[in-house]
């Protein structure tokens, strides 16, 4: 009886010292991955976008202050890839159809920006837009130049990319909305189109005063 005892004890501080142990190890239970934790620090974090020169589908090239006083919901992509890319491209439609007109172009405009900007040209980017509606004006696909920019940005909005040997990228996707001050505003998940959109109207919402 003595000996069940000693183990039932023995198991139930095994079951707190991990539970401790898991609790700690992903911040309160609110971040179950690496990506996750690596989200959660960006929001907290917050941010600014760095200064870098955009080239569009347009030809047309700026910095990104061409935005300044606006939100920006943007995606990182690069046109070869066949997996996540178009869906991620795709539901970033979804979510444009769903903000109401008097704020697109107004109070937010749509980006999507190429981490392979030695194929991704003006040419190619114009292709691209074409398959998910992208107007080229208030949702502009884009690419930077400079790869010390490039490399600049990705790192401060977390967003990893490696190349293979192939010409491909293993990165991560997610959607990321910059206010209005060029600050990191929040990064949501691209799968939950309908949250995404909720989010963004929201907040457009509650400064028009509605």
């Amino acid at each position: 009886m003595i000996k069940n005892k000693h183990n039932t004890i023995a198991i139930i501080f095994v079951i707190l010292f991990g539970f401790s142990l898991f609790f700690f190890g992903t911040d309160g239970f609110q971040a179950f991955t690496a990506e996750s934790a690596r989200t959660n620090k960006l929001i907290e974090e917050k941010p600014k976008f760095p200064e870098v020169i955009l080239e569009d589908s347009n030809e047309r090239t700026y910095p990104i202050s061409e935005f300044e006083g606006k939100y920006i919901f943007i995606t990182f992509m690069y046109t070869a890839c066949t997996d996540v890319c178009p869906e991620l491209e795709m539901n970033m439609l979804g979510v444009y159809k769903q903000i109401p007109e008097k704020y697109i172009g107004e109070d937010i405009v749509f980006l999507s920006i190429s981490f392979d900007p030695e194929r991704d040209d003006p040419a190619t980017l114009t292709k691209y837009r074409g398959y998910f509606e992208s107007d080229g004006e208030t949702w502009r696909m884009a690419r930077i130049n400079d790869q010390e920019q490039l490399d600049e940005l990705l790192e401060e909005f977390g967003v990893i990319v490696i190349p293979d040997e192939y010409g491909n990228f293993a990165h991560n996707s997610a959607f990321y909305l910059v206010d209005r001050e060029g600050y990191l505003e929040d990064v949501m998940d691209y799968k939950n189109i309908d949250e995404a959109a909720d989010k963004v109207n929201r907040i457009l919402e509650k400064e028009a005063g509605e």
